[in-house]
């Protein structure tokens, strides 16, 4: 069934729907009245839905059910990238999305090839919530994360102090065989923690950036004898935390 993040709440409590989403249900589902979509409020709440009304504009949807339904990690995750080349940082939000990251934080690293563009800034920001927005349906999640523009290294560290827990995936840490980091910091967090995870770019965390993650109170860690690629080790780290939080319990 269909799911749709709806922010829009008629008087009598009915969901109204218009833009992107109005076109995806009369244009491409071809979705008639009676049909049953999932809504998701400003909230989280989600409910079973059929659609009432059908205008040029925008689809009205009544309330049949409301769901209790929790698909959000117990704990609140974060992960800090290093802007990496191409479209990496669209295949971490949107897989990272599905594994349950709760916001997305990009910076601009030293060994960081890309360069944000201010001009285009907007527009880049727009596609990756979208981006965000869609898997976060398609994985039925009942919020979609934050995905905030990118950050100086400096401005990130001054950010990282609203977090209960701060690591950062350092290579070398993996080549000097460190395994013990990630896990005791995932046996030490509790439900409503935060975390904040950082990686850097495919260059990797320049040691100057790794003494000032380590005056900032990041915890260095290995993600085991393998060496992975910059988009790859955040969706490790949020399968490793799925399953500990999730499937362990």
């Amino acid at each position: 069934m269909q799911r749709y993040f709806v922010h829009q709440r008629a008087n009598d409590g009915r969901f109204v729907i218009a833009g992107d989403d109005y076109y995806h249900i009369v244009k491409v589902m071809r979705m008639q009245i009676n049909d049953s979509i999932i809504c998701v409020d400003i909230e989280g709440k989600q409910a079973l839905c059929k659609l009432a009304e059908i205008t040029d504009e925008s689809v009205v949807a009544d309330v049949v059910q409301w769901k209790d339904e929790d698909t959000e990690l117990p704990i609140s995750v974060t992960i800090a990238s290093g802007l990496p080349k191409g479209d990496k940082l669209e295949w971490i939000i949107q897989k990272g999305t599905e594994l349950g990251a709760h916001r997305f934080m990009p910076f601009s690293a030293a060994r960081s090839i890309v360069k944000w563009d201010e001009k285009k800034a907007a527009k880049r920001l727009d596609r990756w919530q979208k981006i965000a927005k869609e898997a976060a349906e398609q994985s039925h999640r009942s919020i979609v994360p934050e995905i905030t523009g990118p950050l100086s290294l400096e401005a990130m560290l001054v950010k990282s102090k609203e977090y209960h827990y701060k690591l950062a995936a350092y290579e070398e840490e993996s080549r000097s065989g460190e395994t013990a980091n990630f896990a005791s910091v995932l046996s030490q967090i509790k439900s409503g923690d935060s975390l904040l995870l950082v990686f850097g770019p495919e260059g990797g965390i320049a040691d100057k950036e790794v003494e000032l993650l380590k005056n900032h109170g990041f915890i260095l860690c290995g993600l085991g004898p393998r060496i992975l690629r910059t988009e790859t080790a955040p969706l490790y780290t949020l399968a490793a935390i799925s399953y500990h939080f999730e499937l362990l319990r």
